[in-house]
């Protein structure tokens, strides 16, 4: 299935944030690829940054979610997220929101700006050499 059937398949209402939002991350991370794939069984909007999942952007019966992996490895972008995101509810791994009030494009252009720059894999293998060398 191609990303744009996918969100075809999506609630009418739904369809143009997440038509903007895939638009924002394809343009802004041009580490990623998109596929549809399942992730917590739910097929999604999957955004693969070389050797590891970046992103995910999904439309559960009740609200909508973007998964943002970097922003849960950066407490500084987090903390500057959840301010200027309140009335989004912000998960372990995503921010839910039910429309563009909750989670407007201009503050998700931004996050996936600042995002984009962060390379997951060097922070996982920093990681995992610091952690043998314990």
């Amino acid at each position: 299935m191609t990303i744009e059937v996918f969100i075809a398949k999506q609630l009418p209402e739904r369809q143009d944030i997440l038509t903007k939002i895939n638009t924002i991350i394809i343009k802004e991370d041009t580490t990623i690829t998109a596929t549809i794939a399942p992730m917590m069984g739910k097929e999604m909007i999957i955004y693969n940054a070389p050797g590891t999942f970046k992103y995910g952007l999904s439309s559960m019966k009740q609200y909508m979610s973007l998964h943002v992996l970097p922003m849960y490895g950066s407490e500084k972008i987090y903390a500057k997220y959840k301010a200027l995101l309140r009335k989004a509810a912000f998960q372990k791994g995503c921010i839910n929101f039910k429309n563009e009030e909750e989670l407007p494009i201009k503050i998700v252009s931004q996050l996936i700006k600042d995002c984009a720059k962060i390379d997951l894999r060097a922070i996982r293998e920093a990681y995992l050499k610091a952690k043998k060398n314990k």
